[in-house]
Parts: C-alpha cells; sequence; structure tokens
C-alpha cells in the first residue's frame, strides 16, 4: 500500500515542500549508519570504504546535472548551498565589483544572503516578472552594470511552478563577464538538467525534493569560477566545505540522483498526467477557479490554483481530513499575508487569498487525484456556500 493510500492520512499533495526518502536510497544509505561508519579522512579501510562511498555519490549527482565528479560540492541543505554561492563569490569579488541582480521571486535562501549582502556594501537590483512569474531576459541586459558581479535566477519557482529562460539569462550574464548562478532545488527529477545546456557557472539542489533524506544538497561549481568558502575549518570539499563529510546522507544523495536521472521521462508523465487531471476536474467542479503561474513552462508536478470567495488556508483546513497541501512555500506559509511571489506578479489580493499549491509526485495515483478533488470542490462549495 502507498502512502497515499493509507486509510488514517491524507492524500499527499505537497511534493514541493518535501519529499519521502524513496525505499532504494534508505537501502543505499542504511550501511553508513552502521557497519560502514568510518570518517572518509581516515587512511584505513573503514575511511576507504566511506571515501569510496562519497565519491560514488558524488559521480552520481554530476551525471544528473552533466556535469564532472570535481565540480560538485557536498553540503548540508540547498540553503547552505545558496549562501555558499552568493556569500563565497561575494568574498574574491574584486573591490569595482560589488552589484548583485536577483529575481523577485528568489527562495528567502537567496534573498537573506542578498539582503545582507547590502550590508557588506553590495548593491543589489530585483529583477521584476511578468503576470506568469518569468522574466524578461531584457530586464536583465538592462539591470547589467560595469559593477555587476554576479546575477542569480531560480530555474523554477517552488510555489507556482514557473520555469525560467535561463539559459538566456546566462548568456546575457556571461557575455558581460557576470557569473550566473540558479536555485534549482525544485528542478532535480522533476525536468532534465544540464549544466552545460544552462551555461550557468553555480547551481544549487536540495536532496529532499527528489526522495533523499532532508538535511542534506549540493552545489555545482564551474571549473574556474571564482568562489571562497564561508565556514572556516579542515580542506574537506575542496576547502569550500569544511567538516567531517556526512556520508550515509551524501550516499543517499547520490542514490536519490541515479534514480532520478534513470526515471525521469517516466516520472514526468505520471506527474504531469496527475496534474492535469486534478486541473481538470477542479475546473469542472469550481466556477472562476484561476491558474497561477505559465501554463506551459512549468514544472511537471505543480498546480497552483485560485479558489473564488474564499481564502486557501480556510479551505486547506476545511478539507485536511482528506488532502495534505500548502497555500505557499512551505518555508513561510504561515499567517494569511499575500505571497510574495504572487505579489510580484500582480496579482490582486483577493486572487492570492484564494491560492493554493498543489504538487504531485510519483506515488500519486489517478485514483488519489480523484478523492483529493472531491474534497477540494464539497469543502469550496460548503465555504463558499456555492
Amino acid at each position: 500500500m502507498s502512502e497515499n493510500m493509507k486509510p488514517s492520512l491524507p492524500i499527499y499533495l505537497d511534493y514541493n515542500a518535501t519529499t519521502p526518502v524513496a525505499p532504494e536510497v534508505l537501502t543505499a544509505m542504511l550501511p553508513y549508519l552502521g557497519e560502514h561508519f568510518g570518517n572518509p579522512s581516515s587512511s584505513h579501510p573503514y575511511g576507504i570504504r566511506a571515501r569510496q562511498a562519497v565519491m560514488q555519490a558524488r559521480e552520481a549527482v554530476a551525471a544528473l546535472i552533466g556535469t564532472q565528479p570535481d565540480e560538485v560540492i557536498f553540503t548540508g541543505s540547498a540553503t547552505e548551498a545558496n549562501n555558499l554561492a552568493l556569500l563565497g563569490a561575494a568574498r574574491v569579488a574584486g573591490p569595482g565589483k560589488r552589484h548583485l541582480v536577483v529575481s523577485a521571486i528568489e527562495h528567502p535562501a537567496v534573498m537573506a544572503p542578498a539582503e545582507y549582502m547590502k550590508t557588506l556594501g553590495w548593491e543589489v537590483t530585483t529583477l521584476p516578472v511578468d503576470g506568469y512569474g518569468r522574466v524578461d531576459p531584457e530586464d536583465l541586459r538592462r539591470a547589467l552594470r560595469p559593477d555587476t558581479f554576479m546575477v542569480s535566477v531560480m530555474h523554477a519557482n517552488n510555489e507556482i511552478g514557473t520555469v525560467q529562460p535561463v539559459a538566456e539569462l546566462a548568456e546575457i550574464a556571461r557575455s558581460h563577464g557576470c557569473l550566473i548562478h540558479t536555485d534549482a532545488a525544485q528542478s532535480a527529477g522533476k525536468i532534465a538538467l544540464d549544466v552545460d545546456a544552462l551555461g550557468v557557472d553555480l547551481l544549487t539542489l536540495a536532496g529532499h525534493k527528489f526522495y533523499a533524506p532532508k538535511g542534506v544538497g549540493a552545489l555545482y561549481v564551474r571549473h574556474g569560477t571564482p568562489l571562497a568558502g564561508i565556514l572556516h575549518g579542515a580542506e574537506q570539499e575542496h576547502g569550500l566545505r569544511p567538516g567531517t563529510e556526512n556520508v550515509p546522507h551524501i550516499v543517499a544523495l547520490g542514490a536519490a540522483a541515479t534514480l532520478a536521472d534513470g526515471r525521469l521521462n517516466e516520472a514526468v508523465m505520471r506527474m504531469k498526467a496527475a496534474r492535469d487531471a486534478l486541473h481538470t476536474q477542479l475546473a469542472e467542479g469550481v466556477p472562476e477557479l484561476v491558474l497561477n503561474g505559465h501554463s506551459e513552462f512549468r514544472l511537471p508536478n505543480t498546480l497552483h490554483v485560485s479558489f473564488p470567495h474564499v481564502t486557501g488556508r480556510t479551505l486547506l483546513a476545511e478539507a485536511a481530513a482528506v488532502v495534505a497541501a500548502s497555500v505557499g512555500s512551505a518555508c513561510h506559509s504561515e499567517g494569511d499575508t499575500v505571497s510574495g511571489v504572487l505579489a510580484a506578479m500582480g496579482i490582486d489580493t483577493a486572487r492570492a487569498a484564494g491560492a493554493i499549491r498543489l504538487s504531485t509526485g510519483w506515488a500519486t495515483t489517478l485514483q488519489d487525484i480523484e478523492r483529493a478533488a472531491d474534497a477540494l470542490i464539497v469543502a469550496w462549495r460548503r465555504l463558499a456556500h456555492q
């Protein structure tokens, strides 16, 4: 029985918040929580076994994103990877380079270090997005200055699922001599990732978004990219991330990367079929339901919609016995304030208040979708007195 079919639990439609650990991933990591406990820096057989496991995981993550193993740096989370990308680059920028460009819909893991950089004397330009949540490459072109050192625009938005034209943005940034970073935490396992096709210098991954445990991430660092560590310690991870490696979680990340790479096409079809069936059923049952985000350039698993005449939070509370979902990002979804992403898109307060994010996963079935849609429609009718 899948986790979505357990009668005591609601149907899980919050895969953009986190994913369960895949059975194959758990199997891979368990030995490194027990018998293979060595420190990868040790020279005896215990350490050698751990070091080999870390190397194999690095190769698997590199294969997922189309790069070389020595360009993959393991971190404790995507947040740490984003901080390393931005603050590590800031540490090596020349005195005449103190300008950063980000988009208006970045995750707090990018926005917060960007704000911190202002206290260090940096100027930060925030690119607007259109009504679908997309950055116009021409806005980036106009924003670049002689002192611009870095551009950071996420690959796919965690709330609305909109995918950015990162390759085009990277071409513009690099033609002006700027570094380009993308937070791809939501992308792995959902859409293809190739760092050369994207043209980026730095790319962030989050393990728990693609069936690895929480507490492990990675940062891709292209050869030759100037970057300094932001922590002080020994020389692990090329000196960019000191501290004894979290071998079980790194092994898990490698196993998840192999899984994501091998089943990507099937996963996309399954998630998209479930998402589209959910949208169709909801649209039939809820007049004036509105899609938020781009209808084409978005993640195959993400459905962000606004229900009329209700708030998203109240709707999800009403349907909570059957559906587990969120009104937005799990990192800042408390309270009834309008999402910063929706505000940046110019969405009015009433529409933003009625928004919820529904995200499907590998285990989501069409039977799950039918039950979830029915529950949401019934809850909406009750609340909106329809």
